[in-house]
């Protein structure tokens, strides 16, 4: 089976390329960056990439399938499309061009807290089966009020970010003086005067902003107060007493995502949460961390029948997911990807991206020869 896509750029890195060619470069910096030297950042996919799987060639088979059930509910692939911050500085409104996009090829999208698009605005678009990324609120008001507004909206899935107790020191940002809305400097104008297109969109749709938060936030900050404001509102360090309140007032299924170790999985395991996906915040946060699929491969081996483990973080393709779910993921998510194919191809980038990653998934199934996505793991080859 193959899906359409745009034959000029059939892989993710020809998106990468064009998106850099079409975006600013202060957002897309921001994108395609990690943290300090960027260590993590390539080390999340060189790791991945060390797998390798064995294919059956004479094993009778007739048919592979990508569909996979997640929290009772079948999605026609085992990917999805991972929170990502300030989206619409990479693309305008490109939150609400993923989230149409993973409705119509029925794979989860996870809206974050700090994007550009709306928690009402999202859950009407997918028909309330997007998941929310919440930022932990440092006031138990603000908390239950955003939990309110998503439970309203129809979220079935709420993700708890847990690897964000501080920010990731970023000196691409800092150079390039990003906030939201970002600071245009000199610099900064310049390289939006040599995006013409991007510059163009903006326009039509509007400054980007924080569309969640806005009922919470102060009318016209400036820079400093919007930092300010961020920093007060949010504290991103979780613990099993800031958990349990969330597990008591959700009703629907939650994830923690972050986990990075096995004492970690099995806390969220302890607390009776659903899942957890394992992630490294795309190499963003700890330079000196482990690939996510070191972890991964641990978790899953010890956990993976007590709790669903998924993953993120260095997956950039079909044969990068096979990888993942061959070492013990359940589901993996991808944000890079996405976001690159909407910043290069605008409204055409949610399903195209899409469809290659379903084109190469389901290429690499039919050569391993492998029916089900669960099956994965007994093609992986142990080193």
């Amino acid at each position: 089976m193959t899906w359409n896509y745009n034959k000029n750029y059939p892989s993710i890195e020809d998106l990468r390329k064009k998106a850099k060619k079409r975006i600013p470069k202060f957002a897309f910096e921001y994108l395609d960056g990690g943290c300090n030297e960027d260590v993590n950042l390539y080390q999340n996919t060189a790791q991945l990439r060390k797998i390798t799987l064995r294919p059956n060639y004479l094993t009778e088979h007739t048919q592979s399938s990508m569909k996979t059930t997640l929290f009772g509910v079948e999605y026609d692939a085992p990917f999805g499309i991972a929170p990502v911050g300030l989206q619409g500085l990479m693309w305008p409104n490109s939150p609400e061009i993923l989230a149409k996009a993973a409705l119509k090829h029925n794979v989860p999208f996870i809206l974050s807290t700090v994007t550009t698009s709306g928690i009402e605005r999202i859950g009407e678009l997918t028909e309330g089966k997007a998941w929310f990324q919440l930022y932990r609120p440092a006031k138990d008001e603000l908390r239950d009020d955003i939990l309110q507004r998503a439970e309203a909206s129809g979220y079935p899935v709420l993700v708890l970010l847990c690897d964000v107790p501080t920010f990731g020191y970023r000196p691409r940002d800092i150079r390039n003086g990003l906030a939201m809305p970002p600071s245009m400097s000199l610099k900064n104008i310049f390289q939006v005067l040599g995006r013409p297109t991007w510059a163009l969109e903006t326009l039509r749709i509007g400054q980007p902003s924080f569309e969640s938060l806005k009922p919470y936030m102060p009318k016209n900050l400036n820079l400093k107060q919007l930092g300010q404001f961020m920093n007060q509102t949010f504290n991103g360090r979780l613990n099993e007493e800031r958990i349990k309140p969330i597990r008591d007032l959700w009703k629907g299924k939650i994830v923690l995502k972050g986990v990075a170790n096995e004492e970690d999985a099995e806390k969220a395991i302890s607390l009776g949460l659903d899942g957890i996906i394992v992630s490294n915040h795309g190499g963003r946060q700890l330079d000196a961390g482990e690939a996510s699929i070191k972890p991964l491969t641990r978790i899953a081996a010890k956990y993976g029948e007590q709790i669903t483990v998924m993953m993120d973080s260095g997956i950039r393709s079909g044969p990068d997911m096979a990888r993942s779910l061959a070492s013990g993921a359940q589901f993996t998510f991808l944000g890079r990807s996405f976001m690159y194919g909407v910043a290069a191809l605008g409204k055409q980038g949610g399903n195209h991206t899409i469809a290659i990653l379903k084109t190469q998934l389901q290429q690499v199934m039919e050569q391993l020869c492998c029916e089900k996505v669960e099956d994965f793991p007994k093609h992986l080859i142990h080193s």
